[in-house]
This record gives C-alpha cells, structure tokens and sequence, in this order.
C-alpha cells in the first residue's frame, strides 16, 4: 500500500453536502482517502482545490 498527497480542482457546489460528495467522489477516482482538506476557493471561476492524502493497493508483480 502506498500514500500519495494530491491535489484536485473541484467545482463549487450550491451546498456543503454536494460539494462533500462531488469531493468525495473525485478522490475515489484517485485511491482511497484517509483525509482531505479544501485549501483554496476561486469564486470568479466557481472552482475549490482540494489537498488531500490517498492510499493505494499496490498490485503485486509475478
């Protein structure tokens, strides 16, 4: 297993739930994620980056 830091650019929802999923649901894409964190909010572009920390399983070779 391993952990990866990674930041996503997300696209602002009209609620905190929907933006929690929409959050949610872009890291899932990436690995599984033990924390994550909205660090910046771009209103004039509509858009919020997300800092986050994902696991991954790593496959293993033969």
């Amino acid at each position: 297993m391993t952990t990866h830091f990674i930041t996503a650019e997300i696209d602002l929802q009209e609620s905190p739930l929907a933006l929690q999923r929409e959050v949610e649901a872009e890291l899932q894409k990436r690995g599984e994620p033990l924390r994550w964190a909205v660090t910046a909010v771009d209103l004039e572009r509509q858009k919020v980056v997300v800092e986050a920390i994902v696991t991954q399983s790593e496959v293993p070779t033969r």
